[in-house]
């Protein structure tokens, strides 16, 4: 269901935890492997070091979707046939409405040709056993901002950043102030709303 304009989705699933799943037909056998990420630069490692790790197997194909939006997105077939590994290993990413989530499947040819119908099969249902086993968990996107402040506005600041209970780090108290702070995206309008008020003050997005 879409959500009305004016309100922002901030929340989203992936997997709580990396694991690995299973599958086995007529001699091949398909190691399936999830991982939460949230970059594609965490993606190209942990596939290149699956690579090194399993590199007598025939095939690493894999799928990820990124971002709280799950607006990054790539299947790869890894030279099956085109469409029998890749869509089926992003469909079971999307069937759990995962993003930041990442799942290679590692195959270990038998021998027998399964035919396209067979490896879509296989690679679902490897993919299924991973995404089963390493469970979901919840995550909230958000921003941090670099706040800078004149020392006798700092009770107005913190009185906002504890009123919106706020994530801070790297703060500096001198004659002149900063810390930085993470918001939630549906909470930064309220947030820059209320600091508008502050004179003095200079907020900037660093993310």
């Amino acid at each position: 269901m879409d959500l009305p304009d004016n309100i922002i989705k901030d929340s989203y699933l992936s997997v709580s935890a990396p694991a690995e799943g299973l599958f086995k037909d007529n001699g091949s056998r398909f190691i399936s492997l999830a991982y939460p990420v949230e970059s594609e630069e965490e993606v190209k490692d942990i596939v290149a070091e699956l690579k090194k790790k399993y590199h007598d197997a025939r095939h690493h194909c894999y799928a990820y979707r990124l971002g709280y939006l799950g607006d990054k997105f790539r299947a790869n077939d890894d030279g099956e046939p085109s469409g029998s590994a890749g869509r089926p290993i992003l469909g079971q990413i999307d069937s759990r409405g995962l993003s930041d989530t990442l799942v290679v499947v590692v195959r270990y040819f038998g021998g027998i040709k399964l035919g396209i119908p067979g490896l879509i099969r296989a690679y679902k249902t490897s993919t299924a056993d991973a995404l089963d086993k390493a469970g979901s968990v919840g995550k909230i996107a958000g921003k941090w901002f670099n706040v800078n402040f004149g020392y006798e506005e700092m009770n107005k600041v913190m009185k906002v950043l504890k009123d919106m209970d706020l994530k801070q780090k790297d703060q500096d108290f001198g004659t002149t102030c900063s810390l930085k702070s993470w918001v939630r995206l549906s909470q930064v309008e309220d947030f820059l709303k209320r600091l508008s008020g502050i004179s003095g003050l200079i907020v900037e997005d660093i993310q």
